[in-house]
């Protein structure tokens, strides 16, 4: 007995997975997700762009996508393309409306992210708390004698106040244990009184914590709503002796104002891994800052997320090409529109009646 093939279901990665002679820059991107699926083809963007052009997904089926932008004039010549997998957990950089409206699917790799950017977070609460960055500048310039100006001070009995408390900040709780510190203050608007009762942490107003908080570290998506969440308003309710972590997203943290709070010695350091304008190509208005931690948007990169991420980013597109519904869906509506139903099954040979629905 003969099996009919499964129809090819082109996938496409974005050209920042490689370098200029086309080679991968990461160790494991996780495409041994598609061995053993020879109706995948995997074709890789041959030009990096800001923002995705229609060309470039003229013959996609689904796109792994880094940093580009997906508009909706992304989409424009894309007839085909079912879905877009965002190489991550924010999608800002993408408009899901848009996508939705063409009958795109979005998905995140949701969870994937969780332990390296909790681990990251935990590395810079020591550094900063510990004046990493300043005692390595005082061997490396002479000032040994300075040390007794720099007492670091420990997590023991220090208080967290965390802001947005998904994947990201319940595993930064979870590896926090057993340093001392206080229950943990949390703000988030989503979060229920029983959850986090459950989780051990006190639900508090946004000025609460803020106030009340040594570390204060960000860790919600970039919104309408959290958009210049922390200004200059939320910076002075900050003590002097408090820092600010955000491994989130740039524009929740309006910089003008993080910058000016920093002059004045309100805060007394701050570790930024992301920022309002992206790529930084110039030396940060923070540089000048001995109590500022930066990294470019990498500070939790590490061999094992790119890999995790990578898997779950091709697992969506090959369960999109096998017909199964996909990890981190963003729009499930879309799998009860009745021409995106009779696309996916016209594209990927799988019954109509057997796709999943929401």
């Amino acid at each position: 007995m003969t099996t009919t093939p499964r129809p090819h279901f082109h996938a496409t990665l974005t050209a920042d997975f490689y370098d200029q002679s086309g080679k991968p820059k990461f160790r494991d991107l996780g495409l041994d997700q598609f061995d053993g699926f020879p109706h995948v083809l995997i074709h890789p963007f041959t030009q990096h762009q800001p923002v995705i052009q229609a060309d470039q997904l003229a013959n996609s089926h689904g796109v792994v996508v880094l940093t580009p932008g997906v508009t909706a004039q992304s989409l424009q010549l894309a007839p085909d393309l079912l879905v877009v997998a965002r190489f991550g957990v924010g999608y800002d950089s993408v408009d899901v409306d848009a996508c939705t409206n063409a009958g795109v699917l979005v998905t995140i790799t949701a969870g994937a992210v969780d332990r390296p950017v909790a681990e990251a977070t935990v590395g810079w609460m020591i550094a900063l708390s510990h004046h990493v960055l300043i005692k390595d500048r005082l061997v490396r310039t002479g000032q040994w004698h300075e040390r007794t100006k720099f007492m670091g001070r420990e997590l023991r009995e220090r208080q967290l106040g965390i802001i947005g408390l998904g994947g990201i900040g319940r595993e930064l709780l979870r590896l926090l244990q057993g340093f001392g510190m206080q229950p943990p203050l949390v703000f988030d608007p989503f979060l229920s009184t029983a959850t986090a009762a459950q989780l051990g942490v006190r639900l508090v107003s946004l000025t609460e914590l803020l106030q009340a908080s040594d570390f204060v570290s960000i860790h919600c998506p970039l919104t309408d709503q959290t958009r210049g969440l922390i200004g200059a308003a939320e910076l002075a309710l900050m003590r002097s002796d408090a820092w600010l972590l955000n491994t989130a997203r740039g524009g929740i943290v309006d910089e003008d104002a993080l910058e000016a709070a920093l002059d004045a010695g309100q805060l007394a350091g701050a570790a930024l891994d992301c920022f309002r304008d992206e790529p930084v190509l110039q030396p940060s208005r923070f540089a000048r800052f001995d109590n500022v931690l930066l990294a470019p948007h990498s500070i939790a990169w590490t061999d094992e997320l790119f890999r995790d991420i990578g898997r779950m980013a091709c697992r969506s597109l090959l369960d999109v090409s096998l017909g199964r519904r996909p990890h981190g869906l963003l729009n499930p509506t879309l799998l009860n529109r009745p021409e995106f139903r009779r696309r996916w099954s016209r594209i990927t040979g799988v019954d109509e009646d057997t796709l999943p629905r929401p």
